[in-house]
């Protein structure tokens, strides 16, 4: 990706976060733990269901994502990336997380901008949704974590 297509795709992302803000779950966060339940247990069970359900298909039954992840396929498209910590998950906040979970990645970042993850906010509830980003966070090493909640309290 050129530079310009680089800025352009960072400046269509930070748009469409502020557009959807309006669309950000209802649930207040933990005191700077973020927004996801991952201390809960019966949110981190439920999470593991729902994904095990709705997410592993494409991001692995292990969290692992598809192979080559960080290389379109030959129709464009990003394959799946792994949620575990070899991934980029963690890199994000809480409230992009879920707005992606809801709204897909197309929504969110906006523009021409492809992708094969679909929104599930027809599909499950705000709950839901957090409860699957709380098991993917649980499964993360303890530094990891760390990392994600300074993330979210830089926010």
């Amino acid at each position: 990706m050129t530079q310009t297509k680089t800025a352009l795709f960072f400046l269509a992302a930070l748009a469409a976060a502020a557009a959807l803000w309006l669309f950000r779950p209802v649930s207040a966060p933990a005191a700077g733990l973020g927004l996801f339940p991952y201390t809960d247990p019966q949110a981190v069970a439920l999470g593991e269901q729902l994904y095990a359900e709705y997410c592993a298909a494409c991001h692995g039954t292990d969290l692992e994502g598809e192979p080559d992840w960080r290389v379109r396929d030959e129709d464009g498209y990003l394959p799946a990336p792994p949620h575990d910590a070899t991934g980029h998950t963690w890199h994000h906040p809480d409230e992009q997380l879920f707005l992606i979970t809801k709204h897909g990645t197309a929504a969110l970042v906006g523009g021409d901008y492809q992708s094969r993850m679909m929104g599930f906010g027809d599909v499950l509830t705000d709950d839901d949704i957090l409860a699957v980003l709380a098991y993917i966070k649980s499964t993360w090493p303890a530094g990891v974590i760390n990392r994600h909640n300074q993330i979210n309290a830089a926010q």
